[in-house]
């Protein structure tokens, strides 16, 4: 997690009425903790390590490249889902009334962006890892999506 967006969920934790939060995905656990008494914010980082067969995934004091999608092979085809990587609200355009970033048929470029997941007030735009083609757009515009869903299929290039 960005330094900019803890130092930022200190400061809303600190003027609300709230004394603790908590998020963690499978690379990071962060703990917010308002200690009433002094008035202080802590943080308390820990590690998680994520274990799956054969796979160990690294620990969040390990240096880690984030990926802003997670990419899962459907057996027996040549399709490629395209996960959420947050928990939000997906939106196909960026803004509404406007052209979608992309439709079903079309081809795009790595980097270029699929959607915006907005989390917490935060818009988190989606890009591509890959060049590939949209085969089936699945997250639902401005509708809620979790963590691990499917929001593309696509056809890798």
């Amino acid at each position: 997690m960005d330094l900019k967006v803890i130092k930022e969920l200190i400061k809303l934790i600190d003027k609300s009425n709230l004394t603790e939060f908590e998020y963690e995905n499978e690379n990071e656990r962060i703990y917010l903790s308002k200690n009433v008494e002094l008035n202080v914010s802590q943080i308390q980082a820990q590690p998680v390590t994520v274990q799956q067969p054969d796979k160990v995934e690294p620990t969040i004091s390990e240096k880690v490249e984030s990926k802003t999608e997670q990419v899962e092979a459907k057996p027996d085809s040549n399709y490629v889902e395209i996960k959420s990587p947050i928990v939000g609200t997906f939106y196909e355009a960026p803004a509404p009334g406007a052209e979608p970033f992309v439709k079903e048929g079309d081809t795009v470029k790595k980097g270029q962006t699929l959607c915006i997941i907005e989390a917490m007030k935060i818009m988190n735009e989606i890009e591509a890892e890959f060049d590939c083609k949209i085969i089936k757009k699945v997250g639902q515009n401005a509708k809620p999506v979790e963590y691990g869903e499917t929001i593309f299929i696509v056809e890798p290039l």
